[in-house]
């Protein structure tokens, strides 16, 4: 039998205390829940009813975006450290159709941005290529093959041609379903009726007069272009006035953006050849650009070091987040990703002589001009080091001016004289008598002649089992010469028999040897030029032999020649790259540090004495062009030539030098199109060598590496 406990024992009195310090503990957890929520609303209360018109004024000037933030471009410098090349940070205007408020009108947007810019006088971005004003017309030729190749890309994409426009065919052409939707019957459309359809196709208001649609049309194709290329935004001015920057940004303009970007500034008017230019990205290199992490709106370097050393001055993009009020004001930012400007390029050029050069030459082109009438002469000058393969200048007349490049471009194009035109390193010319040296050396290293054995120079040289042949430039002959003083006398009869007993074969490998017919590999891109060829049952090898015949080279290659030939066989590539240096130069990104020749041709140091003494006999007392070498600052040793052009057209003229002659430093090439005879650029390439060797460039002082100089 079970027995029950008895009430009101030990067990129940513990019992009883335990269930009432539980029942403690739950109220004051109670209580605690009780005061956090009253805290809460307490919060609530404040920051809604109490400070709620406050807060809600800090939420409104305060909405983040992100954007990104160009990074400057690189700085190029000559070889001491001067300037050429650096940014200058100025406001731009964006029109980006993306930005436009739901339903807006992008046409009356544009227009009224555009009434501003012209009450300001800010000129904008259109590339459209039929011309602003009435008469309308196109502008398009075969000189502008970018906005040739954009204008066709935004007419085939509206299906009015079938295919491209090319250089033969600059001009549209509609194709025939177009032709029939408009009404006409020839596909030749003009201008003016292009202009017509592109005011329907963006539905421009008819009642617009057609001044002003065509200001609309101008903006729209440039949309629309970007458009084909993925984006909605291009830049439609920069270097914007402060005081329109303000009256953008408090006039909510829709569909504009305005930002800042850094754009070249040129710190000399010289090298335009050499620094090249920068320019939007185009239709053909726009994937491959973009899969390199360019942006379509990106300009990119064009010509010269601006697009040879692109990758370096290329900076990288940074990113920013940044806060504005309700009306578009910024309230504050904040970089998550800083930009890194490009590198600093430094150039093998040195400036100051650069411009020396391109006054000489400019100087000595300009007194053949007013002698003769001729307006589209041009020529050009180029300095190498021996030794080095550093082009130190490199001129080409007429030039232009980087700064007004934009501006200037139709006229420059324009000109009969092709101041675009990089004849220093695209210029093709015969090189005449300054080929004899080479044939020289070729000759000795062959064994096909010595130093010690003579010709008897007539005034002709016979073809074996022909009669005829080439005349020298003294007809009554030179008489006894041996090799040094064939090359000091330029004796066309000695020449032609070392350019026989050679045979073309043997002096093409020379040719090739020493650079010629072959590019250059110069950063900025060069001609190949031509090697001399025998045509079909015909031997040419002794007229080749002293610079006829059908072989053509560039400035740059007969430099470099004369350099090789100095250094004692030695060739190095030409090159304008010094050092490349992270903006901060902290680091070294790249240095021209290898003074290995590229390759070296084995010459018997008699035979090149033999030569090289002849061409300083060429400039010393007694020589043909000692007249204007009696006043050059330094011994040199050089050669002429007349590259003859046929019929009655005047020779053009070609020089080449080196110095000192007892440890040469430079080489130089001076050519100037009907320039006459080679004697008359002698005086221009002793103003060079004279610039470089002056007591001033002598006894300059050291400047420590790495400085900026203006």
């Amino acid at each position: 039998m079970l027995r029950r406990p008895k009430s009101g024992g030990a067990a129940d009195r513990g019992h009883l205390e335990m269930t009432k310090e539980y029942n403690i503990r739950l109220w004051v957890l109670y209580g605690i829940l009780l005061l956090c929520l009253a805290l809460f609303v307490g919060i609530l209360y404040e920051a809604q009813a109490v400070n709620g018109a406050d807060y809600y004024e800090q939420s409104a000037s305060r909405i983040p975006t992100s954007e990104t933030v160009e990074a400057s471009r690189g700085v190029i410098t000559d070889r001491n450290g001067k300037v050429l090349v650096s940014n200058r940070q100025v406001y731009t205007i964006t029109f980006d159709s993306s930005e436009l408020p739901e339903g807006a009108n992008p046409n009356e947007a544009i227009l009224r941005l555009i009434h501003l810019c012209e009450d300001y006088g800010i000129t904008w971005e259109d590339n459209l290529p039929i011309s602003a004003e009435s008469p309308y017309s196109y502008t398009t030729d075969a000189t502008t093959d970018s906005l040739r190749s954009r204008f066709g890309s935004f007419l085939t994409s509206c299906g009015w041609i079938d295919g491209e426009l090319t250089e033969e065919s600059p001009y549209p052409v509609l194709n025939a379903a177009t032709m029939e939707k408009e009404g006409l019957s020839d596909g030749n459309v003009s201008a003016y009726r292009l202009l017509e359809m592109m005011r329907d196709y963006f539905a421009i208001d008819p009642d617009l007069s057609m001044a002003e649609a065509r200001k609309i049309i101008g903006v729209r194709y440039e949309l629309a272009v970007r458009t084909l290329v993925n984006t909605t935004a291009y830049v439609f001015a920069s270097d914007v006035p402060v005081e329109l920057i303000s009256i953008l940004t408090d006039g909510n303009y829709a569909g504009v953006v305005v930002g800042t970007s850094s754009i070249r500034q040129y710190n000399t008017d010289r090298a335009a050849h050499i620094l090249g230019y920068i320019g939007a990205i185009g239709p053909d290199e726009y994937d491959a650009l973009i899969a390199e992490g360019y942006s379509g709106d990106d300009l990119v370097g064009k010509d010269g070091v601006e697009q040879a050393f692109e990758s370096y001055l290329r900076g990288t993009d940074g990113k920013r987040v940044i806060t504005t009020d309700e009306n578009g004001k910024i309230t504050g930012e904040l970089y998550t990703k800083q930009p890194i400007p490009g590198g600093t390029v430094t150039l093998s050029i040195d400036i100051d002589l650069q411009a020396a050069v391109e006054d000489a030459l400019a100087a000595a082109v300009t007194a053949m001009n007013e002698e003769d009438g001729l307006t589209t002469r041009g020529g050009a000058a180029v300095v190498v080091g021996v030794g080095t393969g550093e082009v130190l200048a490199m001129a080409s007349y007429p030039t232009y001016d980087l700064a007004s490049f934009s501006s200037n471009y139709n006229e420059y194009a324009a000109d009969p004289a092709n101041p675009l035109w990089n004849r220093s390193t695209n210029g093709l010319y015969a090189p005449g008598s300054t080929l004899k040296p080479l044939t020289a050396i070729a000759a000795l290293e062959e064994g096909v002649t010595t130093i010690s054995e003579r010709l008897y120079d007539t005034g002709r040289w016979i073809y074996p089992g022909t009669g005829m042949g080439p005349a020298c430039w003294r007809r009554s002959g030179h008489g006894w010469v041996n090799v040094t003083s064939a090359v000091a006398n330029s004796c066309n009869y000695y020449f032609a028999e070392m350019g026989y007993r050679l045979g073309m074969d043997t002096l093409r490998e020379y040719l090739s040897a020493f650079g010629l017919g072959e590019s250059s590999g110069i950063e900025i891109g060069d001609a190949a030029g031509r090697l001399p060829e025998n045509p079909p049952g015909e031997d040419q090898a002794p007229w080749a032999a002293f610079g006829q015949s059908n072989q053509l080279y560039t400035p740059l290659q007969l430099a470099n020649y004369i350099a090789t030939l100095a250094a004692g066989g030695d060739y190095y590539q030409p090159h304008l790259l010094k050092t490349v240096r992270s903006y901060d130069n902290s680091e070294i990104l790249y240095s021209a540090t290898n003074t290995a020749p590229t390759r070296t041709i084995n010459l018997d140091p008699e035979n090149l004495s033999a030569v090289l003494e002849g061409m300083l006999d060429y400039t010393q007392p007694g020589g043909q062009i000692y007249t204007y070498f009696r006043d050059c600052v330094v011994t040199a040793g050089a050669k002429t030539g007349t590259a003859q052009l046929g019929g009655d057209s005047e020779n053009n003229g070609v020089f080449v030098c080196f110095a000192p002659y007892e440890d040469p430093e430079i080489a130089v090439s001076v050519v100037i199109e009907k320039g006459g005879s080679g004697a008359a650029l002698a005086s221009t390439a002793v103003e060079i060598l004279n610039a470089y060797f002056s007591d001033s460039e002598i006894g300059a002082a050291i400047i420590p590496e790495d400085t900026l100089l203006p």
